[in-house]
């Protein structure tokens, strides 16, 4: 009999739906590097960004990309989707978007004879991969309209709940610097994303590939379709499949309790300028990422460095930093680093 998946188990399956066979860890790593490969062809730079993005798509996750405009954001989405063939669309955030923009909505219509029904118009919300474009511009009612959507992965209209395409993914772009006329995540909607990653100013070598390569475009429509959605889901399978050792999953728990500012294991920065840590669920977070990232690097174990590799992206968007942070222009990658440095593996 099948143990059903807790409440708060954010990345595991659900229990109604069959199990999938997954991949080999050889095969998983081929494509992994044929999709690499692929995205080569359309974004320069970027390293961090793309290895998150793969990291996070097959771990399952949602994604907050950060950077500003031109960097890139909108194109890696894109790209994702041409070569994981899923669907796809994209909703421009803006003050007066309404909930019923993203999930839809139940329409007045008409039936062959003639008579009135109501039926349901699927919203935007509805495709294997969503890019919500400048999240922050919506209002907070606006934004909590993905919260179940990225927890669930089900959209409840007029009572009745209706379950998304799998895969479902959420990249959520923010411009970190235009703050004109924006709303910030709360920290309920920021838990709900894997990783945050940011995009980087290209260097000159970088500028001038970019600049060489032309509209992104032109560059988009020459992609390879490498896999598809029943692919990535038996990739999705085999990250769940592996193992993680007693003691890792004991250091990513001490790595926790060192970021919580209530905790007597709180490192000296966290006591001084973390006003709330990370929840539980960053834990299995770490573990899903990690575990994605081991089999990256060709190995079928979740490792002490995988934790460390990827507790800057899993982090930084789950530390609620204090006024005297900000007043000091205190990072939070800063002060995952300086947990790294002080928790004993």
């Amino acid at each position: 009999m099948a143990v059903p998946a807790r409440e708060n188990d954010a990345f595991a399956s659900p229990p109604d739906r069959p199990a999938i066979q997954p991949v080999e860890p050889a095969e998983f790593l081929d494509l992994a590097r044929a999709i690499d490969r692929q995205l080569g062809e359309v974004i320069v730079g970027q390293a961090e960004a793309v290895r998150g993005m793969l990291i996070c798509l097959t771990a399952n996750g949602h994604a907050l990309l950060e950077g500003v405009p031109g960097l890139g954001k909108t194109t890696l989405a894109r790209a994702f989707a041409a070569i994981l063939g899923l669907s796809h669309t994209r909703i421009q955030f803006t003050p007066d978007l309404m909930p019923a923009d993203i999930t839809g909505t139940m329409v007045l219509t008409h039936d062959e004879a003639g008579q009135p029904r109501v039926e349901f118009q699927p919203g935007p919300v509805f495709a294997g991969l969503v890019l919500a474009d400048e999240i922050n511009r919506a209002s907070p009612r606006t934004q909590s309209a993905l919260l179940e959507a990225m927890q669930e992965g089900t959209v409840t209209i007029a009572g009745e709940t209706r379950p998304l395409p799998r895969p479902f993914c959420v990249l959520a772009t923010q411009n970190p610097v235009e703050l004109h006329g924006t709303y910030p995540l709360p920290e309920a909607q920021l838990d709900r994303f894997l990783v945050k990653l940011r995009f980087e100013y290209p260097t000159g070598a970088e500028l001038q590939a970019i600049i060489a390569r032309g509209a992104a475009q032109e560059v988009e429509g020459k992609l390879e379709r490498i896999a598809d959605a029943q692919l990535l889901l038996r990739m999705n399978a085999l990250v769940r499949s592996v193992p993680a050792a007693t003691h890792v999953l004991d250091y990513i728990a001490r790595l926790l309790l060192a970021l919580q500012p209530s905790s007597p294991d709180a490192t000296p920065l966290t006591s001084q300028y973390v006003r709330l840590g990370p929840s539980p669920r960053a834990g299995q977070a770490m573990a899903a990422a990690g575990r994605a990232a081991a089999l990256l690097d060709g190995r079928h174990n979740l490792s002490f460095q995988d934790v460390r590799v990827v507790a800057p992206m899993v982090l930084r968007h789950r530390l609620a930093l204090s006024f005297d942070a900000e007043r000091r222009a205190v990072a939070p990658d800063a002060i995952v680093a300086d947990a790294l440095e002080r928790v004993p593996e």
